[in-house]
Formats: structure tokens, sequence, C-alpha cells
């Protein structure tokens, strides 16, 4: 069965809570959740005037296609009451397919893996506490290696556990 890793993120709303449905509702959906990383806390990045976001990286096991995972995410993201206002925007949820497998697809809907996860600590740390040994199938480096040489100067905090 394919591996999928993903990245949720959420900075509108009770981000914990909104990250624990989108787990369950992946888990729904979307197959296993094998493995997931603490939760990480990070300035916006792009669009920087709004909330932090809390991020978490996700592996999980699924029988869908890339593009039935995307329809899946953003499913999971509609359920959580996601609006596509402004590209970068605050949001409730969002769910990016960082990487599925070795796959590398370039289409008008998707493109992996995810183009700009070398370039965004913010992603990478999560993944890097569940993917460290993972090689990225483009750069031909692994997870840990991309973190290490990451030029994204955003920091990047462990969030608390909440209970």
């Amino acid at each position: 069965m394919p591996t999928a890793y993903l990245l949720l993120g959420s900075n509108l709303g009770d981000r914990v809570a909104i990250l624990r449905q989108a787990v369950e509702g992946l888990m729904t959906t979307v197959g296993p959740v094998v493995a997931a990383s603490g939760l990480y806390e990070t300035a916006a990045w792009g669009l920087t005037a709004q909330p932090a976001f809390l991020n978490q990286a996700l592996r999980l096991h699924t029988s869908l296609l890339p593009e039935q995972l995307l329809d899946a995410c953003q499913a999971v993201e509609q359920q959580a009451g996601r609006e596509r206002l402004i590209h970068w925007g605050a949001r409730t949820l969002d769910v990016d397919i960082l990487l599925y497998n070795e796959v590398v697809i370039q289409s008008p809907r998707l493109t992996l893996p995810h183009p700009r996860l070398p370039e965004r600590r913010f992603a990478l740390v999560p993944l890097a506490e569940i993917a460290a040994s993972v090689v990225h199938p483009q750069a031909g480096k692994t997870i840990a290696e991309l973190l290490a040489v990451c030029t994204d100067g955003l920091a990047v905090k462990r969030y608390p556990a909440a209970s």
C-alpha cells in the first residue's frame, strides 16, 4: 500500500482541536495514520500579517491514487470550514501532500513532491521527526539533509502537548 506524507496546518479557531479532528477524518477517508509528529508553532509564511500556525506531519498508508488523495484531503479541509479566499491567507485547516511514495507528478491540480517542501522549515521540521531518512525523489537528499541546508529563517517551535 502506498505511503503518503501530509502536512496539516491551522491558524484559525481551536487549532489543536482542528488538527485532531483532521487526523480522525483522514484516518476514516484516506487510511491508517502510522506516524504523527508533534505539533509545531510557526509564524505565517508568505502572507505574514496573520495568526501563527500549528503544523503537524503525518505518515499514512492509503489505497488512494494521488489525485484521489488530494480530493480526500480537500474534503477534510471543507469539513473543518476551510475557505479559499486569499492565497496563503488564514485558514482553519490546510492539508498538503508532501510526498507520495517516490512519485513525481506535475499536473494542473497536483505537483508531487510538494514543490516548496525544501524551502519551508515549518514543513521540514515536523516531517523530519517522522521521516528523517526518507529521500526526496527529486532532490536526492534525505529530509534530514534538506532540513540541514534549508535557508528559511522562520522559527519553528515545538508546541506543548495538549492533554
